[in-house]
């Protein structure tokens, strides 16, 4: 997909946006939920589409065009991304990557549809960081799987219609290979979904906690139809997801900078608009600059993915410099409107609520620059 042919819909969704989306963040964090006829806007636009494949109904984006609309799309509040974000991705995307032929019938229209939203379970209470731990098991019984155990901080639980959920099938294997992923629907006897947990920010996003108590499910549950390849699928998954958190940041880090300037531009102090003090351009410069480099790194990313590169470790620098370039540009524009950043009125009060959680999840940055190491570590042993 060439510049022109992605044009009209950046068009549309900056317009949403701009037009029906940022004006209602305000509510959205009070009330902790997107109204219907939002939801139903974003479905016209087909952004619970954009990363299905269009035989199945969706968009077919290629990875660039997918993060050029999030840069659009994530102007507004991440709350909005979370309906649409995971259920395109590490939920959905797990079904587009190794599902079989009749679970991608089953499912993927109805996620492309906005129908239905997926939830990707994989944290558990003594699992974050470390996936390789988790203790969630699937035991084989006839001709299904009976799934006990509990996963922890859950996006999307109180809402998801389908969950894909990372099990140890062999419960000998310790390793990754121990580890297989189910589709496991909404209403399943023995899945519990958790009252919705109070957050920080992203207040209109929820999560919860989940839990399988004796969950029965059929044979054909099994992502992939093969045992063993949950964690494979988790990694492929999350790869993805990282050029697409990185996205969600520089989207983000776009609207900071908007109200940021704004703000220095309409707020007059000693004579004259705060903009023209040196130390107040000093803070929008460096934000500019970590934004260009941000975005810069996040589209050459994803053009690498759409080539067939490996990108694990350009994937995880994505994940890590625009998280932490958000975290500090959103710093700087609480810092820039002074005490009015620090009321709940303005929007950079909660946007840096909002920011914080981009540091953490799909990987903290801790993580990060573990995997960045560990890859460039293996590319130099690779050529000696």
């Amino acid at each position: 997909m060439n510049e022109d042919d992605i044009v009209p819909l950046l068009d549309g969704v900056r317009r949403l946006v701009n037009e029906k989306l940022i004006p209602a963040e305000a509510r959205i964090d009070r009330e902790h939920r997107i109204p219907d006829d939002l939801l139903g806007l974003m479905r016209e636009m087909g952004l619970f589409a954009y990363a299905i494949p269009a035989e199945h109904g969706g968009l077919g984006l290629s990875k660039w065009a997918e993060v050029r609309l999030i840069f659009e799309f994530c102007r507004a509040a991440p709350a909005y991304r979370s309906y649409v974000g995971t259920t395109n991705g590490v939920g959905g995307k797990s079904i587009v990557l190794d599902g079989t032929d009749a679970q991608k019938r089953r499912y993927l229209p109805s996620i492309a549809a906005g129908d239905l939203i997926v939830s990707f379970c994989l944290t558990e209470p003594g699992s974050g960081s470390d996936a390789k731990s988790l203790s969630t098991t699937a035991r084989r019984d006839g001709a299904g799987y009976v799934l006990n155990g509990s996963k922890r901080f859950i996006s999307n639980a109180p809402i998801a219609g389908l969950f894909t959920v990372m099990a140890r099938t062999n419960p000998e294997d310790k390793s990754a290979a121990g580890v297989s992923a189910f589709l496991v629907e909404a209403g399943t006897p023995g899945l519990r979904v958790d009252p919705p947990l109070e957050k920080m920010g992203q207040l209109g996003a929820p999560t919860a906690d989940v839990t399988f108590d004796d969950c029965r499910v059929p044979g054909e549950a099994l992502l992939g139809g093969t045992e063993g390849l949950g964690f494979i699928t988790a990694m492929k998954v999350l790869d993805d997801a990282r050029i697409h958190m990185g996205a969600v940041c520089v989207g983000l880090s776009s609207r900071l900078l908007e109200e940021m300037t704004a703000h220095a531009m309409e707020r007059r102090q000693f004579g004259k608009p705060i903009a023209e003090f040196q130390l107040i351009q000093g803070m929008i410069a460096d934000s500019e600059a970590e934004y260009l480099a941000a975005r810069a790194m996040v589209e050459q990313t994803a053009r690498q993915m759409d080539a067939g590169e490996n990108v694990t470790k350009a994937a995880a620098a994505c994940k890590y410099f625009a998280s932490e370039t958000v975290w500090r540009i959103a710093d700087r524009a609480v810092q820039v409107h002074g005490g009015y950043g620090y009321m709940r009125e303005t929007a950079v009060e909660r946007l840096f609520r909002d920011a914080r959680l981009l540091r953490i999840f799909e990987g903290t940055s801790q993580i990060m620059q573990l995997v960045i190491a560990r890859e460039a570590m293996k590319e130099y042993k690779a050529t000696r």
